[in-house]
């Protein structure tokens, strides 16, 4: 079995390989004005954004050594150390996950079901997303997987009156994790924005201090796209978390690093491929190590 770095280093290879074709080798010190311009366009191709690729390059450039150690460092220092997850002191942990149809939400739901069951912990998955039934379908089957329970309700049902049961179920029974999926939105839909929100308030009426996390699926190669979406969803449902999916199809993996200096939400963890194993926690430091090229190295 391929070790985590490996398996990161694989799912980001498409990124990494269109940073390494524009990074110049040798010392920082011999790089030309042309040279810099090319190492920041680089950088806003892989999604970081003008703004970002710009700071990111000045603070490259007051380092020392090759190009790729610098823009390590100055990578890193943009990410923050790890946050703990909001675990309550009491009842069961409750994550309300969001996002629009088509960045793998109901597939990453059916995947943290199955990790928190591999912990050893009670999982009940909540089919809030009334309006598809196979969307429903392919999560039952993912939770059926998991060894987790569902709570699911006719096509087209009330999604805040499926939250509610599914938070009262889970105290009542206890379980440890109660995930509630949601419809996918599209952000400038106000109708169905708003009945997110419904939502976020039912499920806070269900058990004090509920949702005590709301995570956001994003599909890393959507671009600019994803951070329009993340900023309405966060005014919306009081977004906590990101989990950024679909990172191997993309050469623009720096839309994470855009994602956090934007919004300063912790990314909980990044999907790389198909697999349970591609859903992998966030590890800043692996991340940077397995975005950028191998340093070159000179005798």
């Amino acid at each position: 079995m391929a070790s985590f770095m490996q398996r990161l280093k694989k799912g980001l290879s498409r990124s990494r390989q269109g940073l390494a074709r524009m990074l110049p080798g040798g010392q920082i010190s011999e790089f030309s004005e042309q040279e810099w311009q090319e190492i920041e366009d680089a950088l806003v191709m892989a999604d970081c954004g003008v703004e970002l690729a710009s700071r990111l390059v000045a603070s490259a450039r007051k380092a020392k050594g090759g190009a790729v150690e610098a823009l390590c460092l100055s990578m890193r220092s943009l990410l923050p150390e790890e946050t703990p997850v909001a675990w309550p002191g009491h009842g069961p942990f409750v994550l309300l996950v969001v996002g629009v149809n088509g960045t793998g939400k109901t597939t990453t739901i059916g995947k943290l079901a199955t990790l928190y069951a591999q912990q050893g912990r009670r999982v009940l998955v909540g089919a809030a997303d009334t309006f598809r039934a196979a969307a429903i379908d392919q999560l039952a089957v993912w939770v059926e997987r998991a060894g987790a329970d569902l709570v699911r309700q006719h096509s087209g049902a009330d999604p805040a009156a499926v939250a509610y049961d599914t938070v009262q179920r889970g105290l009542a029974r206890g379980y440890d994790v109660v995930i509630i999926d949601t419809a996918g939105r599209v952000q400038t839909d106000k109708g169905l924005m708003d009945e997110l929100a419904k939502v976020r308030r039912v499920v806070a009426k269900a058990h004090e201090g509920a949702p005590h996390e709301v995570w956001q699926v994003v599909d890393g190669g959507t671009g600019q796209n994803a951070i329009v979406q993340v900023q309405k969803f966060r005014e919306v449902a009081g977004t906590t978390g990101l989990i950024v999916t679909k990172l191997d199809g993309t050469a623009k993996g720096g839309i994470v690093l855009q994602l956090v200096d934007r919004f300063g939400l912790p990314v909980r963890y990044i999907g790389v491929g198909e697999t349970l194993e591609d859903l992998m926690p966030f590890d800043a430091d692996a991340f940077v190590e397995s975005l950028l090229p191998d340093p070159v190295t000179t005798e």
